[in-house]
């Protein structure tokens, strides 16, 4: 017997079109819910329900579109599939890295299967978590995946669930853990027909990208179970590692138990009832550590979240640049990086002046461990929002890409990579997507072109989103990390992925024992991690760099970096791990705010709080 099942509380009437019929449901004891048995009904059977005697909609939680967000669902039975990986026990976030990557364009298949394909590159890489953009179905075959418009189903253009699948079984069959990017703040402009049912979503409120999903109005009850249902059966039936919740900051919910802890909360329990860990990563702009706090605390139970603040930093100390939101950061990058790396956020209650008011509040750093705070050079974001979606080995010399890997890898953060920047990747990642609707992309385009030509652009530079090449231009080339600089670059990243895997120093999440030393004029900086410190020259010369301990063995060294009476010597753009007589870091911590001592010596970041 198949039961067919959906949600429609204001309707009249609901019929199932099913193997050529259409057939009448009826009212469940739950309220608001229609259903209909059937024994003529099975794996691959297509169907679609009609509210009110209307046309033929998809289902909402339809795990399987094979025609697309605009046609009929297909049933999938997930006893199907013969999984291998029942001695999968996962993997902790705490201690690992994580590897973004977005399926169509990580591969030349631009599949499941082509990831697959690759799978052992990661494998020699050293990462724990493999990290995929979003997969649930949009309408056309090509885009980032952030305009889903059915969040239970995986995008067919990509091979489906079957090939979700296969992809998930190989990576355990290799050690790796897959946590995928789910977005629930917003669906995508096209193939979205979850209002004809019933009230998904609230008038009163309005996200960036479209109405706000109804998490606290009339129905919202059943809008929420629709939420944590579809994070539940990711985990469960996809055998999924962990979601990386997109834009939480744009979940509106007044409510006195927030979607986000409701959510941390019934996830615990799967990871309780599977016996393996269950990270949810959170996308927040809000600065709120209250997000990874625990519940037992008063927070919302989040595993962890991204650092922009971090990335920021790190960005403007190596490029340089200083427009919109990195102007901040860019009046003292020095200063801005020691903060982020002994707190987190460098927002943490200050001025913002992007923002025009104060943002954040600080970390509690006696109590929130470092990596519950995802640091990168790079993600999707801050690459493919860019006007050209060029990487930062566009602009930056390979050595300043491995000055800025180093920083990355030794944070006190879980580092993030983003896929290809271990290698440098000559190719940009851009914005693209496919919209079939002829209107919708064209103002899609053309939006693009205003927003960039309000900063200086001219028309014919951008990339057009619904050109086809400029998907093809943003794929991986996997020639590159067989071809010089790239593979110097690569094997440092593989080098540093390893240190970090053995240097306890380096895993030490506390940050109130991470301290900072630099010099802005000189140009260069050191962190105290433990008996390590993290040695950088970004000067365009040699120069010794003093250390508050007798430098021991040089562990790690991009460039031939020499050990001196209280200093290393480093070749210009350049950066070691050494070792010290310190076992710990010094007692002595001075200001955080990165202003001189009196005696006029750098500066070094807190080492407690």
């Amino acid at each position: 017997m198949t039961t067919f099942e959906v949600w429609a509380p204001t309707a009249s009437s609901v019929a199932v079109d099913v193997v050529g019929q259409r057939r009448d449901m009826k009212r469940s004891d739950r309220p608001g819910w229609w259903s209909l048995g059937t024994r003529d009904a099975s794996h691959g059977t297509r169907y679609a329900f009609r509210v009110d005697g209307g046309e033929p909609l998809p289902d909402p939680r339809a795990v399987w579109l094979p025609d697309g967000v605009h046609a009929p669902a297909a049933l999938y039975d997930h006893d199907r599939f013969d999984w291998s990986d029942s001695a999968w026990s996962g993997r902790p976030l705490e201690g690992g890295v994580v590897y973004e990557l977005h399926v169509g364009t990580f591969s030349s298949s631009g599949t499941f299967d082509g990831v697959t394909a690759h799978l052992d590159h990661l494998v020699e890489l050293g990462v724990s978590h493999v990290e995929l953009m979003p997969v649930a179905a949009w309408d056309g075959p090509r885009g980032w995946g952030y305009d889903g418009a059915a969040p239970w189903s995986v995008h067919e253009v990509y091979g489906g669930p079957d090939a979700l699948k296969r992809l998930v079984d190989a990576c355990h069959a290799r050690g790796l853990a897959v946590v995928l990017d789910v977005v629930y703040n917003h669906l995508g402009p096209s193939g979205n027909y979850l209002s004809r049912y019933g009230p998904y979503f609230h008038d009163a409120y309005h996200t960036p990208w479209g109405q706000a999903v109804n998490l606290d109005g009339s129905g919202s009850d059943e809008v929420r179970a629709y939420i944590v249902g579809n994070a539940v059966s990711w985990l469960r039936d996809f055998h999924l590692d962990g979601l990386r919740l997109d834009a939480v900051h744009a979940l509106h919910d007044e409510r006195a138990v927030h979607l986000l802890e409701q959510l941390s909360s019934t996830v615990d329990d799967l990871a309780d009832e599977l016996g393996r860990p269950l990270p949810l990563i959170a996308e927040s702009d809000g600065n709120d550590p209250r997000v990874v706090t625990p519940r037992d605390s008063w927070g919302l139970g989040i595993t962890a979240q991204w650092s922009d603040d971090f990335h920021h930093a790190l960005h403007t100390l190596l490029s340089g640049e200083g427009q919109g939101y990195y102007a901040d950061f860019a009046a003292d990058p020095w200063a801005a990086l020691a903060r982020t790396l002994t707190g987190a956020y460098f927002h943490d209650g200050c001025w913002s002046s992007f923002r025009g008011r104060s943002h954040g509040r600080p970390v509690d750093v006696e109590n929130l461990p470092g990596w519950q705070f995802l640091g990168y050079l790079q993600d999707h974001d801050q690459v493919g929002n860019r006007a050209l979606g060029d990487r930062l080995s566009a602009t930056l010399s390979p050595d300043l890409l491995a000055c800025g890997a180093a920083l990355v890898l030794t944070a006190p953060f879980t580092p993030m990579l983003f896929m290809g920047e271990e290698w440098g990747a000559g190719t940009p990642w851009q914005y693209f997507t496919s919209y079939p609707d002829v209107g919708l992309g064209q103002a899609v385009s053309d939006g693009r072109r205003r927003e960039f030509g309000d900063h200086g652009w001219a028309a014919d530079e951008l990339p057009d989103p619904q050109d086809p090449a400029t998907l093809e231009r943003s794929r991986l080339d996997w020639d590159e990390p067989l071809q010089e600089p790239h593979v110097r670059l690569l094997d440092w990243y593989r080098e540093l992925v390893r240190l970090r895997a053995r240097s306890p120093e380096l895993t030490n999440p506390w940050l109130g024992q991470v301290q900072v030393a630099y010099d802005a004029h000189a140009r260069w900086l050191v962190v105290h991690r433990g008996g390590l410190r993290v040695v950088c020259n970004l000067a365009d010369g040699a120069q010794s760099v003093p250390l508050d301990e007798e430098p021991g063995q040089v562990v790690l060294s991009w460039d031939e970096a020499e050990a001196e009476a209280g200093a290393l010597r480093l070749p210009g753009c350049s950066v070691a791990v050494v070792g010290t007589s310190a076992a710990e870091p010094p007692a002595q911590a001075l200001s955080r705010s990165g202003s001189p001592d009196q005696d006029g010596s750098p500066s070094s970041g807190r080492a407690g709080r």
